[in-house]
């Protein structure tokens, strides 16, 4: 028999009763085995230990020191299996770790302002968040979460989407004013366009081609390009030049008037979806993760 089909812990609970009723013919009878069957197992326990466990004699069963090491060990490991179970079966209180990983954008601006409503109505639970726009590995960094804004690749992950948000090319009021507004997407070869360094950034600002004839691909040239969003927006509010990001983004700044939408009559109306994506492929969640992302995507709000 491989070390693979053997039932520890069926053995282990057998041999424990043995001990703790006194004798093979009640554990047999708690356990619904026969005597004989009981019997058996504790010698082939014994066999593949090399060591005898339990002194038989006609009236009581004695423990040998190395069975008494074994029975001590045993309601121990027993005792862990029940308290594994207890705490990750349907229902149980989510406790433990969750690691995150997000982009830049939401993880400052919508998921940090989250975790102290979040960490107060799960108290067991630590949050392990990191942010980076760049695409994780979730095995390779062992995280739990990652949320993702763009198109989704095929994989083996499961992904929930969290919402979805039109792109608007900005400006700040300062560059403007500099620069001058761009009236039509061929404007935009006079402009300093703010672009991106990743590999999976886009190739150009698409816009609604002016000539009715579908649409066209304005290159994202300039003289910066920055590794994340927030970099991005960040310098299009120092007026080095125009950027292109999710409405989510930069919705309280147009709001304040700190950057002005552009182009709007020449906007696709090309939407970002934004996704929570993690291990699972359908399959039951720890209630540690499946709590952490039913929070999120109901509060998030990334029109």
């Amino acid at each position: 028999m491989s070390r693979s089909d053997i039932n520890r812990s069926g053995e282990m609970a057998v041999f424990v009763q043995v001990v703790e009723l006194g004798g093979f013919s009640p554990a047999a009878k708690a356990q619904g085995l026969t005597p004989s069957a009981v019997s058996k197992l504790v010698s082939r326990l014994e066999a593949r230990l090399g060591t005898r466990l339990i002194h038989r004699s006609t009236r009581r069963l004695q423990l040998t020191p190395e069975g008494e090491v074994f029975h001590g060990r045993c309601i121990a490991i027993l005792a862990d299996i029940e308290e594994a179970e207890r705490e990750v079966a349907a229902g149980a209180a989510p406790r433990g770790r969750v690691r995150v990983n997000t982009n830049i954008p939401i993880g400052r601006h919508h998921l940090l302002p989250l975790v102290p409503e979040f960490l107060d109505a799960f108290p067991d639970v630590t949050l392990d968040i990191s942010l980076s726009d760049q695409v994780v590995d979730l095995m390779q960094e062992r995280a739990d979460v990652a949320i993702r804004t763009g198109p989704m690749r095929a994989s083996s992950l499961t992904a929930r989407k969290l919402g979805a948000s039109r792109v608007v090319v900005v400006g700040a009021p300062a560059y403007l004013e500099r620069r001058g507004r761009p009236a039509t997407p061929a404007d935009l070869v006079r402009h300093n366009r703010i672009g991106f360094n990743f590999a999976r950034a886009e190739k150009g600002w698409p816009f609604l081609d002016p000539e009715g004839d579908g649409e066209l691909l304005i290159p994202a040239t300039g003289n910066l390009q920055l590794s994340d969003g927030e970099s991005v927006r960040e310098l299009a509010l120092a007026g080095i030049g125009l950027a292109r990001l999710a409405l989510f983004h930069v919705r309280p700044d147009i709001e304040a008037g700190r950057l002005v939408p552009l182009l709007e009559d020449f906007n696709t109306g090309t939407l970002q979806e934004t996704h929570a994506v993690f291990l699972g492929q359908g399959g039951p969640l720890p209630p540690r993760v499946r709590a952490f992302i039913d929070f999120i995507a109901a509060r998030l709000d990334l029109s």
